[in-house]
Parts: structure tokens; C-alpha cells; sequence
């Protein structure tokens, strides 16, 4: 943005309780693609460099600030609806949080339930408003059903010269197609003004911000400046979520850009309709997403990385090379260069595997390590670890790491083997290059190089079948 043009300012109207959501949830803090629906016209606003940018909230107004300031920080302020008088009174509401911002500078004012905003249509809206020298500009759409949107009223010449409301348009007002978009940029001392005379005459008994239209148009009609200056948009992209359908369609369609977007970077997915990454994920290029892969949260994947069907991806690292093979779970964990996991392995919160570790079929990790190609191919549960580098982990190992009251680490130093179906009973250590015999409970640390057998000997009792099994019937065949 022109850092020469005027101060820029947002206020976000989040303060709505969304009851065509039939959620006990505030509407904005419905997820789409990972993030609050708040998210998007908050970070489309802090992208034009608005500042300050103030979010009015007011239905759960504590949830809603608390997950704004864990993803924007102080970069926003808060203002508070605590009645709900409509968007004129909401945008009020935002007034004091303003405090120090020039009446010479221009507020922008969007809903807080428009996901698919762009930043390059605001950026269309403040030139126009520049070019004209209009106090007010604002969005509009042209529907494909007009019902339910305030209709833009223009007089002869084309001009905008007010909104009517649904609940207040006469019959020959609502076939108009033109409708407001609810996406303003005003002149901070034309907006006060405006707001000051707005009145509650209306089929609702609010306070409309549509109102401040038909206040710049009087402006205009009297010699003090322009008309309002309307920009067209696409329906899509302004449209709100106002239930669950609205939602999960705006998710498909913030999808769809973001699968693009990574496709674009090099990506490769093979089904990017049944492909799932969160916004602000990042992905490596030469990466191979398959269907029905889902990366959630902070995940962060490098370069030539394959990830099989059906693997979900939260909050973890996946470095360059590594493979995730079909239905892995995979959650607050770190996977090193070349590594491997899967198939139907799961990786919990503080799991790290170091270059070229293998973790396979039915392996669970939980907060341990694993060290550079060390190995737990099968059926192995390993909680609070520390493996070395070069391990094997057989078959059906577990580490029984928690005594009822406390969680105890188990140690496997560089190069020791586990023989399958062995419990190792934590605390312990086993020494470098120690084995750990089939079967074996371990209670005690084996020393380095050292075998430790808790089987007794076999015995075979020879005639035991015939003279003390059940007998057994021949089947009919």
C-alpha cells in the first residue's frame, strides 16, 4: 500500500451470535480451513497495513478475543456490543477503541463472517474511493436471487444514493439485482457524523449502517464532494456464513484456493477435492499428497516428502524425504530426514524420530525418541523413551512407563536389540549393544554388551495331549 495515502483504520463486526448456526458457538468462531471464520477478514483487513484495526465483539466476547489475540497478538483492539442495536450501533461500539486515529483518515468496516475475502478487492475498493474523492465507498454484488440482501438505490444518472433494506423495500425496490455487500470505507469524521443522526425508524427497530449511504449521497447533493462510489465484487467472495451448509461450502471453497496455491509452489496432490490442508500450513515442493490426506494446524512439511492415503498431519514437522505411508496418525511429533512411518502407525505429542528411523504397522510413540535408523517396525507401544541411534525394537515390545501415580523413562542406548513380546518395565537403561532375549520383562538396567533372559527353561511333557486336552469331536463336513 501507498504509504503516502491516508491513514487506513478497520473495525471487523464480530459481535453476532449466529442463531441460523443452531450452535452454541459464536458464529466466528466456526472453523473453516483450521481457522476462525474472524480470521480471514481480520487478516484481509492487517494486510492493507490498517491500523489500528479494532474487532467489535459481544456474544461470547471472551472466547472470541482470546482466539484472535492467540493468532494476531496485539496487532488488534477490542470494543465491545453489549446490545445487540444493529451494525450502525456495532460500528459505534468501536468508536472509543479508535481513540487517536485522524478524523482526516478513512475507516474500513467488514463483517466478520466473510471468509473468502480478497485482499486485491479491498485493495479496488480504497482506489476508487482515492480516484473520486468520495467519503464513502462501498461493495456491492449482483446476485443470481436479489431476496434477503439491502437493495442499492441509484437515481438517474447512476449514481448511489441509498440502501434499502429488505424488510423496508417497496415492491418495485425489490426487483432490483444490485445489493449491498456490507463492506464499507468511509472518512472517519463523515462516518461519526453520520452514525450520530442514524435513527431506529425502520421494520427492525435498529441501528442500520446502511444508513451512512444515504447520508454521503445528501453530502454529495449539497456540494460536499463526491457520490458514494460503489465497487462491484463477485457474490462469492463477499458472501457470509450465515449457517452450516454456508460453512462447509465456504470451507471447499478457501480449499480449492489453497490446494491451487500449493500446486502452484510445486505440490504434488493426486485428488486435490479430497485433500485437506489447514491455512497456514506449509508444504515443500516435490511433495506427494495422496487422497484423503489432512494436515491440520502448525504442520510444517519439507521438500520430496510422501504422505499415503488417509495419514492426518497436526502440529508437526515433517522433514525432507521422509515417507508417511497410508493411515498414519501423526500429532505434535517430529519425523527426520528420510524417515519412515507407517503404515497405520501413530506418532503422539513429543514422538521425534531422527534420520532414517522406521516406525511401521500398529507402532505407537508417545514423547520419545527415536534415534537415527533405529527400528520399531511391529505392533510396538514405546512411551517416555530415549532410543539410540541403530536399534532394533522387536515385535510387541512396550515400555511400561507409568506406575499409577508417575511416568518413568525408559533408555535404550546406541546399537541394543529388544527381542519381541518384551516389556521394559521403567525407570531402566539398556546398555549399548545389550539384547534383550523374546519374551523377557525387564525390571532391572542390563549393562552394555550384556543378554538379559527372564524366560524359564522350556520343558515339553510328552503325551500330555492325549491323556489331559479336551477331545475334540470330528466335524460333518
Amino acid at each position: 500500500m501507498d504509504k503516502s495515502a491516508r491513514p487506513l483504520a478497520a473495525v471487523i463486526l464480530a459481535a453476532g451470535k449466529g442463531t441460523r448456526m443452531k450452535s452454541e458457538r459464536a458464529k466466528v468462531l466456526h472453523e473453516v480451513c483450521g481457522r476462525p471464520l474472524a480470521f480471514y477478514p481480520v487478516r484481509a483487513a492487517l494486510s492493507l497495513d490498517c491500523s489500528p484495526a479494532v474487532v467489535v465483539v459481544g456474544h461470547q466476547a471472551a472466547e472470541v478475543e482470546r482466539e484472535l489475540e492467540a493468532l494476531f497478538g496485539t496487532q488488534l483492539r477490542f470494543a465491545e456490543q453489549k446490545e445487540q442495536l444493529g451494525t450502525g450501533h456495532a460500528v459505534l461500539c468501536a468508536k472509543a477503541a479508535l481513540k487517536g486515529f485522524a478524523d482526516t483518515g478513512s475507516i474500513l468496516i467488514l463483517a466478520g463472517d466473510v471468509p473468502l475475502l480478497k485482499t486485491e478487492t479491498l485493495q479496488l475498493l480504497v482506489q476508487a474511493k482515492a480516484r473520486t474523492g468520495a467519503e464513502l465507498a462501498l461493495l456491492t454484488i449482483r446476485p443470481e436471487s436479489p431476496t434477503g440482501y439491502g437493495r442499492i438505490v441509484r437515481d438517474s444518472r447512476g449514481e448511489v444514493q441509498r440502501i434499502v433494506e429488505e424488510k423496508d423495500a417497496s415492491a418495485s425496490e425489490k426487483q432490483i439485482g444490485e445489493v449491498n455487500a456490507s463492506i464499507y470505507l468511509a472518512d472517519a469524521g463523515f462516518l461519526w457524523k453520520a452514525l450520530a443522526a442514524v435513527t431506529r425508524s425502520n421494520a427492525q427497530g435498529e441501528f442500520y449502517l446502511t444508513d451512512i449511504v444515504g447520508a454521503a449521497a445528501e453530502e454529495a447533493r449539497a456540494g460536499n464532494g463526491a457520490a458514494p462510489v460503489a465497487v462491484e465484487a463477485d457474490e462469492n467472495e463477499v458472501s457470509g456464513v450465515n449457517d452450516k451448509a454456508q460453512l462447509a461450502w465456504s470451507s471447499a471453497q478457501l480449499r480449492e484456493r489453497q490446494n491451487a496455491r500449493l500446486m502452484r509452489d510445486g505440490v504434488v496432490m493426486i485428488d486435490p477435492q479430497v485433500t485437506y490442508v489447514d491455512e497456514g500450513v506449509e508444504v515443500g515442493g516435490d511433495t506427494v499428497l495422496e487422497p484423503m490426506v489432512s494436515l491440520r494446524g502448525k504442520t510444517r512439511v519439507g521438500r520430496g516428502v510422501e504422505i499415503g492415503q488417509g495419514c492426518v498431519v497436526v502440529d508437526s514437522e515433517i522433514a525432507d524425504g521422509a515417507k508417511l505411508l497410508p493411515y498414519s496418525h501423526v500429532e505434535g511429533a517430529e519425523v527426520g530426514p528420510l524417515a519412515i512411518v507407517g503404515p497405520f502407525a501413530r506418532l503422539r505429542p513429543g514422538a521425534q524420530l531422527a534420520e532414517r528411523a522406521h516406525v511401521g504397522n500398529f507402532v505407537e510413540l508417545k514423547k520419545t525418541f527415536l534415534g537415527k535408523g533405529s527400528k520399531a517396525n511391529h505392533l510396538a507401544y514405546l512411551g517416555d523413551a530415549v532410543i539410540g541411534e541403530g536399534c532394533n525394537i522387536g515385535a510387541g515390545t512396550i515400555t511400561c512407563n507409568y506406575d499409577g501415580v508417575n511416568k518413568h523413562t525408559t533408555t535404550i542406548e546406541d546399537g541394543a536389540f529388544i527381542g519381541s513380546d518384551s516389556q521394559l518395565v521403567a525407570p531402566l537403561t539398556i546398555g549399548r549393544g545389550a539384547y534383550v532375549g523374546t519374551g523377557t520383562t525387564v525390571r532391572e538396567d542390563v549393562p552394555a554388551g550384556s543378554l538379559a533372559v527372564s524366560a524359564g527353561k522350556q520343558r515339553n511333557i510328552e503325551g500330555w495331549v492325549e491323556k489331559k486336552a479336551p477331545k475334540k469331536k470330528a466335524s460333518k463336513a
